[in-house]
């Protein structure tokens, strides 16, 4: 093999390295030039952004040019947006007019879903649908073993998701019977579970926020989906600051940012305030150093640490429920939540303090015992949760080993899983030094 010269050997090194830092152009791939031809007919220019491949997030777009703060990243024409309305324009429109009850624009928007997959070439969503993931990473779609292996509030979460789509799935047996006429094959293999499942994930974590108003056919479920093609490619970022609404003149969706981004370069939008518990639920991915996240202690961890010889117990645990401290106790990088003392401080009131709880919830020092045993308690859970989550971990390295086709999923519990290891060390780091600082 010929050798190249040196420099140019190391000039084309880096230039690669950078290629692949910035992230790898997909924009010459099949399915991004029909969806770009596509949404061209349907009237969307776009000079900002093009599909490419990055090392952390995946697939994402990266910006052709420099962005700067207060400019627009795209302007999507309502023509390209999916909504309740493009549902009841298609052949579905009249079989959901006459179903009573009536259906909710969720399930509207998934039954098309469907039906236009089952279409395959003859949909004219096909260059959209052909760019949707195949499945999704939502906890609802994960190995039931490994909800084990989530946190307790996220795995309670995550199963109640898994009910949802469950319930609605029986629910609808009988409307999606009622589209028989429109399909050769029987309607019971076309809207199976699984066809509902990715259909309901692709709503849930790629729709977009869109008021539309109130229907007679649908039931009284707010109808504010709509999904944006090209659009959806971006992905989160906790740190970057956007601006997005649907533009009444123009008739568009436009999303502008306030965070600069460099030429070549991945363009985030923000999902919102959420921590990596409510990413994973919702869409599916957790987001590394996210300033949101915290570790939740469920009520069952909380109250383990309190003796249910104590008389006032009983009546500390309706307060704190009647009040809503049982729920969204959290230690953070920062130490423990006020919400999660402030719970603590009640439950270790002594008998002679107990009167002082409505002062206690407000704020107040009862006494130094009482702040102290909140504290201790405090680093008590904390160091449990430690230990907990370094056990999950050294299971998930085991499983990693042993059950390859679950791999990915076994990485994004991980992820949590190490994220949430870090906080918990960053909160008893805290715990200890203001131990270490009282007289």
């Amino acid at each position: 093999m010929k050798k190249s010269n040196g420099r140019t050997g190391r000039k084309r090194r880096r230039k690669r390295l950078e290629g692949f830092v910035d992230g790898v152009n997909c924009s010459h791939k099949l399915e991004y030039i029909e969806l770009k031809k596509w949404l061209k007919d349907r009237g969307f220019e776009d000079s900002n952004l093009k599909p490419a491949e990055f090392w952390e997030t995946g697939r994402g777009l990266m910006a052709t040019k420099a962005l700067r703060a207060g400019d627009l990243i795209i302007s999507l024409p309502e023509k390209c947006l999916l909504t309740t309305g493009t549902v009841l324009s298609s052949c579905l429109g009249r079989y959901i007019g006459k179903w009573k009850p009536p259906v909710s624009p969720l399930l509207a928007l998934c039954t098309f879903l469907i039906a236009e997959k089952h279409a395959g070439e003859k949909s004219p969503w096909k260059p959209y649908l052909d760019v949707l993931p195949k499945t999704y990473t939502c906890p609802a779609c994960l190995d039931p073993d490994l909800l084990n292996l989530l946190p307790e509030p996220l795995k309670k979460k995550a199963q109640e998701q898994r009910m949802m789509i469950h319930e609605l799935f029986v629910s609808s047996k009988a409307f999606f019977s009622s589209l028989q006429p429109l399909f050769a094959e029987n309607t019971g293999i076309i809207f199976n579970y699984s066809a509902l499942e990715w259909a309901w994930c692709t709503v849930n974590t790629r729709t977009i926020y869109m008021k539309h108003p109130q229907r007679e056919c649908f039931s009284l479920e707010p109808d504010v989906y709509a999904l944006a093609p090209y659009l959806d490619l971006l992905n989160h970022n906790p740190n970057v600051q956007v601006k997005a609404a649907f533009n009444e003149q123009t008739r568009s969706y436009d999303i502008w940012t306030n965070s600069p981004c460099k030429k070549h370069q991945e363009v985030f939008i923000c999902y919102g305030p959420h921590d990596n518990q409510r990413l994973l639920l919702e869409y599916g991915f957790v987001a590394m150093d996210n300033p949101h996240s915290s570790v939740y202690v469920s009520p069952d961890t909380l109250l383990k640490y309190f003796s249910p010889l104590d008389k006032q117990r009983k009546a500390k645990v309706s307060i704190l429920k009647d009040h809503d401290f049982l729920e969204n106790l959290t230690f953070g990088c920062d130490g423990p939540s006020w919400r999660l003392l402030t719970a603590l401080k009640v439950l270790s009131l002594g008998a002679d303090e107990f009167a002082c709880w409505r002062r206690t919830l407000l704020g107040d020092v009862i006494s130094a015992s009482n702040e102290q045993q909140a504290l201790d308690t405090a680093a008590k859970i904390c160091h449990f949760l430690i230990e907990e989550t370094q056990h999950v971990l050294l299971q998930i390295s085991q499983l990693k080993r042993d059950k390859e086709n679950l791999k990915t999923h076994l990485a994004l519990v991980e992820m949590l899983r190490s994220e949430d290891l870090r906080i918990l060390q960053k909160s008893a780091e805290i715990l200890c030094n203001l131990n270490l600082a009282k007289p």
